[in-house]
């Protein structure tokens, strides 16, 4: 006999999602603490999960070490650990960009290439904005709604708890949060003058993908990002956004909309697309997600997994 299916609990009040709601609190907690006290309890959070999460610092070593051959074995484990802690910090960043109103953020971040995004919306056809999966992405998007609308793609959680506040915290900060499966939803507002954030920096398996350089390693990329540009007909607009080294201050950046795009040569259009993201990366190499599994998907399927 197989196992039985664990029933769901209908109420969020059942007590198996009592930490998910202490999980809750404390980000809510957070998002109103010091500035200097959030970056040490965020370090202090990276530097935990960086010396007990050996299979997520397995996953970051093997990325970097992918990424950044010319790295020496001491430069690449120093970038390690900076990589838990930015990504450690940017808990805190999600608690404050989820919890807080972010006109009290507005005289810590810059925003430049602000002429890019007026230049694109005037065109009256919306706008795909391509994101990046940073430590700083939920928070990144708070500060770009100090001086843009714009709609959020993501991933549902799969906590129904948590999937409730996040998504509640996300509309607050956006116009509309789009599941990423639906493809109608996104074209249809891009096509009613929306732009729509959207980050296609990860690997969504084999379907989904071609296979692009990604640092120079073939990696699955979705296909998506031109496809949703030919139905609409939108400019497509990179935007890059970073804590700076201070620690203190937010930089956001819209690049000139990708000209030529989609060309019709799915592999060409991917590559593109990773080299931008590739670009941004390498200005703060650390607050990227790193921890995530971006080879997980191979070129062949019998190639061995790198991971």
């Amino acid at each position: 006999m197989g196992k039985k299916k664990r029933t769901r609990p209908k109420s969020h009040a059942h007590p198996r999602y009592w930490p998910t709601w202490c999980a809750i609190g404390l980000m809510r907690l957070a998002a109103w603490l010091p500035w200097r006290v959030k970056l040490w309890v965020g370090k202090g959070l990276g530097e935990l999960v960086w010396r007990f999460a050996k299979r997520r610092r397995h996953i970051t070593e093997t990325n970097l070490a992918l990424c950044f051959p010319e790295l020496d074995d001491a430069a690449r484990a120093r970038r390690v650990r900076e990589t838990f802690h930015a990504n450690g910090i940017g808990i805190l960043e999600t608690a404050t960009g989820w919890c807080r109103d972010p006109e009290h953020m507005r005289h810590r971040v810059a925003f430049k290439g602000l002429e890019h995004m007026e230049e694109a919306k005037a065109q009256g056809k919306g706008v795909l904005i391509i994101g990046i999966h940073f430590s700083t992405l939920d928070l990144g998007g708070a500060l770009h709604s100090l001086f843009f609308d714009a709609d959020v793609v993501y991933r549902p959680h799969d906590n129904p708890v948590f999937e409730t506040f996040m998504t509640k915290a996300r509309r607050r900060i956006f116009g509309a949060a789009i599941d990423r499966h639906d493809l109608r939803g996104v074209v249809r507002r891009i096509k009613a003058g929306h732009a729509v954030w959207y980050s296609p920096d990860q690997d969504f398996g084999r379907e989904a993908s071609v296979f692009a350089p990604f640092f120079g390693v073939e990696a699955a990329t979705i296909k998506l990002t031109a496809k949703i540009a030919r139905m609409t007909g939108a400019p497509v607009m990179p935007l890059m956004f970073h804590r700076n080294p201070d620690d203190y201050t937010y930089t956001l950046e819209y690049l000139p909309a990708i000209d030529n795009f989609p060309t019709g040569d799915e592999v060409a259009d991917a590559a593109r697309i990773n080299a931008f993201i590739e670009q941004a990366i390498r200005k703060h190499p650390e607050q990227y997600l790193w921890l995530h599994r971006r080879f997980k998907t191979r070129p062949n399927k019998s190639d061995p997994s790198l991971y």
